[in-house]
């Protein structure tokens, strides 16, 4: 649902959805999306990451004043 809002917030329709992922699918080909999406979620694993890690040592150095 929250995907839903986002793309009637964008101003997207079936049809725009449609055109894009034509364009996406001629423009790399059936075989390179798959590692395209591969690639992409290992970025936002390794982001998702390093904001954790800078999180935990924000709240250690709260934790232990020196």
């Amino acid at each position: 649902m929250e995907s839903v809002t986002v793309l009637g917030f964008m101003g997207l329709g079936g049809q725009e959805i449609f055109f894009v992922a034509l364009f996406v699918l001629l423009f790399f080909g059936a075989k390179k999306i798959p590692e395209l999406m591969r690639g992409l979620g290992q970025g936002i694993n390794e982001f998702k990451n390093a904001t954790k890690d800078v999180k935990e040592n924000i709240e250690k150095s709260m934790e232990d004043p020196k």
